[in-house]
């Protein structure tokens, strides 16, 4: 009888396994990779890997494009071997997603080895994030950027806040554990708003002291304890721009890796025309003002390398299409035309 219950279930397993989509099966492998430590390690044999040194990702120039290689597991292997550092590099990968046809993904940081002994033998270079996400192809930013986000929460969390002893990552790199204090820490992002501020013909435009010259981007800022994102929205325009929302409106959200990782909320937020004096706080922003209809097309074709004037002053230009920012200033200006 047990045989037959046995058989009954491998045969609603298998059926259900093909009813399900290729989505559904995919994520689920991915969460069994995270809680099975040895189906994990059977993966990190067989599957691809993206190197970083000291959080910057490796790229391949291939004519005028730039490539994200992924490299396999014998190659990874290969490289290490010539520093002969294999065995204890390859463990300290992390899980960033896998294929459809679950071969697994892995990034893994080489911050403490040579790094012209590694750009020399791939034929490429470790390239800062910020410049890669502008050059990359728009599928390969979202995995580079939660991979450097999920390396950076590593690095930072070797050790217990409660004890202070060493914690141990498990192979998927999906949480670290402290033995002595019996404290799991899971990676964890902060919730950031980002909000388009509009008066109906305008949108408010600012930049901060390091960006680069030229670049204005809409107003963000790390939602405090205890608020919405309404409440963080209206609070952050006030703060920065002494400007009163009257409405907000939810567009989207992208993870962001800058300063470490976080969770960017889109909105766009509406101030009445009567009351759009802008007052900056210059505390946090170098300069703060509306843009009209056409400055905002114009700024759209803006490449930050045609901005410069011959008196040294720069036009404004924003942030790049993979910035969500990017996608704000486009549904206004769709907005404004329609």
């Amino acid at each position: 009888m047990a045989a037959v219950y046995q058989a009954l279930h491998r045969g609603v397993s298998s059926l259900t396994c093909r009813l399900h989509s290729t989505y559904v099966r995919k994520m689920r492998y991915l969460n069994q990779l995270k809680e099975d430590d040895n189906l994990c390690r059977q993966a990190q044999t067989s599957g691809t890997f993206y190197l970083f040194h000291n959080l910057s990702p490796f790229l391949q120039k291939v004519g005028k494009k730039y490539l994200v290689p992924q490299l396999s597991a014998a190659e990874t292997r290969q490289v290490l071997e010539k520093l002969q550092e294999a065995e204890q590099w390859m463990e300290k990968s992390v899980l960033i997603g896998c294929s459809d046809e679950h071969r697994a993904r892995f990034a893994l940081d080489l911050g403490a080895l040579d790094k012209s002994v590694i750009e020399s033998e791939l034929q490429g270079s470790f390239t800062d994030l910020r410049k890669a996400l502008f050059v990359v192809d728009g599928k390969d930013s979202p995995l580079l950027a939660s991979a450097q986000s999920l390396l950076r929460w590593h690095d930072s969390h070797q050790y217990c806040s409660k004890s202070g002893q060493p914690t141990e990552k498990n192979p998927a790199g999906s949480k670290r554990v402290c033995h002595a204090s019996g404290v799991t820490y899971y990676p964890q992002v902060s919730p950031v708003v980002i909000a388009l501020v509009s008066d109906g013909s305008r949108c408010l435009l600012a930049r901060q002291p390091s960006f680069p010259p030229g670049m204005f981007t809409a107003l963000s800022g790390f939602c405090d304890m205890g608020e919405n994102v309404e409440e963080a929205v209206r609070r952050e325009v006030a703060e920065e721009v002494g400007l009163e929302v009257e409405s907000l409106r939810y567009s989207a959200s992208q993870h962001w890796p800058f300063p470490s990782s976080s969770l960017m909320i889109a909105c766009h937020a509406l101030v009445g025309a009567q009351r759009a004096e802008i007052s900056v706080d210059t505390l946090e922003l170098e300069e703060a003002r509306w843009f009209g209809l056409e400055e905002v097309v114009e700024g759209l074709k803006r490449e930050p390398s045609s901005s410069k004037q011959d008196d040294g002053s720069f036009l404004p230009w924003f942030p790049p299409k993979q910035a969500i920012a990017h996608q704000l200033i486009r549904e206004w200006l769709q907005q404004q035309t329609a």
